[in-house]
């Protein structure tokens, strides 16, 4: 299963943003890696590179591959309603999403290796694939086996300040979300300009 494996703390100081959870290096040293990285904001990007940038934020942020993010952006372009918060809705309804909007992961990443671990059911049948698109109605629950019970039950005590989404209903006594409906556009509140997004692929 493809999926980026490289250096995150490096990517989060060249865009300026934790993008994969909260990371000590990043807070340490808030700017772009590199020896003139202090100073790289002084230079102005041009409209392609600003774009860029957004797109590639949101990409690393789900932690989804330049192939499949294409396909997420032409699937968002074909159904009816803003290209650009249809773009969000699918990667929010993403199943190893679900489970970090739950709080059962403390990042995506984690969130990620749980449901390829096989850790996940939805509506009670194991799903292993991360990508798995989540509606309305669907339950999402934590596997019976006490290394999958265990797991979640670490990350839900870590996370015990975090709040959840109002599109999901979390029992996290007993470890399952229900998907209430698809989120909108501002409960979803993305760290990027996803009208840039929709430029960049529109150019």
């Amino acid at each position: 299963m493809a999926r980026y494996t490289g250096p995150t703390a490096k990517i989060s100081r060249r865009y300026g943003v934790e993008l994969f959870g909260v990371s000590k290096s990043f807070t340490r040293r808030p700017f772009p890696p590199g020896q003139h990285g202090a100073r790289a904001g002084r230079k102005k990007k041009s409209d392609y590179g600003v774009m860029l940038a957004e797109k590639q934020k949101l990409r690393y942020m789900y932690g989804v591959l330049e192939g499949q993010f294409r396909r997420y952006y032409h699937e968002a372009s074909r159904r009816r309603g803003v290209t650009g918060d249809i773009l969000l809705q699918l990667l929010e309804q993403r199943l190893d999403n679900v489970i970090f909007r739950s709080n059962f992961a403390n990042t995506r990443a984690a969130a990620r290796q749980m449901v390829s671990h096989g850790h996940v059911l939805v509506n009670g049948k194991k799903v292993d694939i991360p990508s798995y698109h989540c509606k309305p109605g669907d339950v999402v629950s934590v596997a019976a086996k006490t290394r999958s019970q265990a797991l979640a039950n670490r990350f839900v005590e870590l996370n015990t300040d975090a709040t959840t989404p109002d599109w999901l209903r979390v029992d996290t006594a007993k470890l399952t979300t229900e998907v209430l409906r698809v989120p909108t556009a501002e409960e979803i509140a993305p760290i990027v300009n996803v009208q840039l997004i929709v430029e960049f692929y529109s150019r």
